[in-house]
């Protein structure tokens, strides 16, 4: 199944969303299984966005006019790329630089794989730098490492939430008082656990096993 997302910057009415919506529908993609978003590619909360990659199973194709279309920066667009990859999702872009991706093909792919390459080298380097600060904190006596956003019990809500394809995903994240980016940090758009996630399950699960000690 083709699924399209398309984005203008300005709600005011300014911009017009009608050529990449002849441009998805002429690909095939059903005007139903269009989705959109009139905000800046710079906001995180774009429901629009959210929506379609919670509808999107494995083996559809999301398809969109612009790779700026579907990226608010270079290291979302890799986060994305890589997510749609893991959850068997092809990407098929229609013009611009990026109109030489689609994963339904062999040098689709291998695009593709660069992208993963490119997450992978960007969370290297991420790791990298973390661990010099820790240890340079810990050099000056402070010890490192970032609170989680949420409980056990919050991530298993977010869980199950998340798992029903009529959840909002912005209306979920500000019941639980973060932003969706963050809740996409700890849970996927069907529900599957992230590597915060992960952690936080993890963490107290160590915790509540340890012995007491008198």
């Amino acid at each position: 199944m083709l699924v399209g997302y398309m984005r203008v910057s300005k709600a005011d009415g300014s911009q017009s969303l009608d050529l990449q919506r002849d441009a998805l529908l002429a690909a095939g993609v059903g005007a139903d299984a269009i989705y959109e978003d009139q905000a800046s590619g710079k906001l995180a909360d774009r429901p629009g966005l959210a929506a379609c990659l919670k509808a999107c199973r494995k083996g559809d194709v999301l398809v969109t006019w612009k790779l700026d279309r579907l990226g608010r920066s270079l290291a979302h667009l890799v986060e994305t790329v890589t997510v749609l990859n893991d959850r068997g999702i092809g990407l098929k872009v229609l013009t611009g630089q990026g109109a030489e991706i689609d994963t339904t093909t062999a040098s689709g792919r291998l695009v593709f794989g660069i992208f993963a390459s490119l997450a992978e080298f960007e969370r290297e380097l991420i790791r990298e730098r973390t661990m010099a600060g820790l240890s340079a904190a810990r050099a000056r006596g402070r010890k490192g490492g970032r609170k989680f956003a949420l409980t056990k019990a919050q991530v298993r809500l977010a869980q199950a939430a998340m798992a029903n394809r009529d959840t909002s995903v912005s209306d979920l994240a500000r019941e639980l008082g973060i932003k969706p980016t963050t809740l996409y940090r700890y849970v996927g758009p069907t529900g599957e656990l992230r590597e915060n996630g992960q952690r936080v399950l993890n963490a107290r699960a160590k915790r509540s096993s340890a012995p007491n000690r008198p």
